[in-house]
């Protein structure tokens, strides 16, 4: 699964995207954590693509392959808090990153930084270290409510030596370029859509094994009783709206990612929009499923050891990852004036 993207000439499965996201969307039905770090790991590889120059890319393919990595990041773009210093033939990176998903767990971090000093001065690199470089300190600090087991705690950088053997290549603003963070937007959706889908199918599977029904009711069990019925009736339907809307976005990534150096700038923000939409429902209806399922599986399915809190914990928790309010705007100015928000790793 990790060598899914991976093209099939460098030892990995040659999968699409849409394959891609279908993973993240079943196994965030079952754990969100493990579908955030699967997600992330997709779109932190991938970068190689994104990134690095086509003669330097089968180096890294095989690599990513023949050691079956995972990607971890470092990333956060609301916490620059790194450095990244021209030394001689090299680099030397310093500062603290929080929220570095997958670090604590990966094989390799990518990070971006921007250079201070040398021919590269200003340049925004991205670059794969091993998580175990000299240096490099895990803080395990990640402790919230939900995706328990994402490993996005905190990483702090002593004077880590970087050679330009572990440079992907410079972040820059051409379209196919940027295009990996619509990707990154999409693969979020589609944990949302799952964890929805989970909580569904684990309510559906509580509300059928009551046997009994609410004592005002002429039903025989709550399952047959119509107030439980409209309530999982009308959840169903919207997650199954969500679902039609990813899987068409799924499709349309490959076909985006084909166009290479052919993308527009239009063509990029449209497909951005597109996604935006999709993330705003999957936030919406992915947090309503999972809240309100328990007005259908009832009090005694709040025990811990049902575990429908899970999904409610994992959704709350990831949908903070950036306010879903900026979604709508994006949608809704782009909607009516063909507006775009600044580039950034959130748009």
């Amino acid at each position: 699964m990790l060598n899914l993207l991976v093209p099939k000439q460098y030892g990995g499965a040659g999968g699409h995207f849409e394959t891609a996201f279908q993973a993240v969307r079943i196994l965030a039905s079952v754990d969100g954590s493990l579908s955030q770090l699967l997600a992330y790991h997709y779109s932190n590889q991938t970068g190689i693509a994104f990134y690095a120059a086509p003669e330097q890319q089968e180096n890294w393919w095989r690599l990513t392959a023949e050691g079956g990595w995972l990607w971890g990041d470092s990333v956060n773009p609301v916490d620059p808090s790194l450095k990244l210093t021209y030394h001689g033939n090299g680099y030397v990176l310093s500062g603290h990153k929080r929220f570095c998903t997958g670090s604590g767990v990966g094989d390799v971090i990518i990070i971006n930084a921007v250079v201070d000093g040398g021919p590269k001065h200003g340049q925004d690199l991205a670059f794969v270290i091993e998580a175990d470089r000299q240096g490099v300190e895990l803080l395990d600090d990640w402790d919230h409510l939900g995706q328990r087991l994402t490993a996005s705690g905190s990483v702090k950088y002593h004077d880590v030596q970087i050679t330009d053997d572990d440079v992907l290549g410079v972040v820059t603003d051409e379209p196919i370029s940027t295009l990996l963070t619509p990707g990154v937007q999409l693969g979020f959706a589609n944990c949302y859509l799952g964890v929805a889908e989970g909580a569904l199918a684990h309510g559906r599977q509580i509300l059928l094994e009551r046997k009994n029904a609410w004592l005002f009711s002429d039903a025989e069990t709550y399952s047959r009783d119509a107030i439980f019925q409209r309530t999982i009736g009308e959840l169903k339907a919207r997650t199954a709206a969500v679902a039609a809307l990813a899987e068409k976005l799924n499709r349309r990534y490959d076909r985006e990612v084909g166009r290479s150096a052919d993308l527009t700038a239009e063509q990029r923000w449209d497909f951005a929009a597109a996604i935006a939409e999709l993330k705003v429902v999957s936030t919406e209806v992915g947090i309503e499923v999972a809240n309100r399922i328990y007005e259908v599986t009832g009090a005694s399915s709040t025990k811990s050891d049902v575990g429908l809190d899970l999904y409610w914990r994992n959704i709350r928790t990831h949908t903070l990852h950036d306010p879903v309010d900026y979604k709508k705007i994006e949608v809704g100015q782009y909607y009516l004036h063909g507006d775009t928000p600044p580039l950034s790793l959130y748009t």
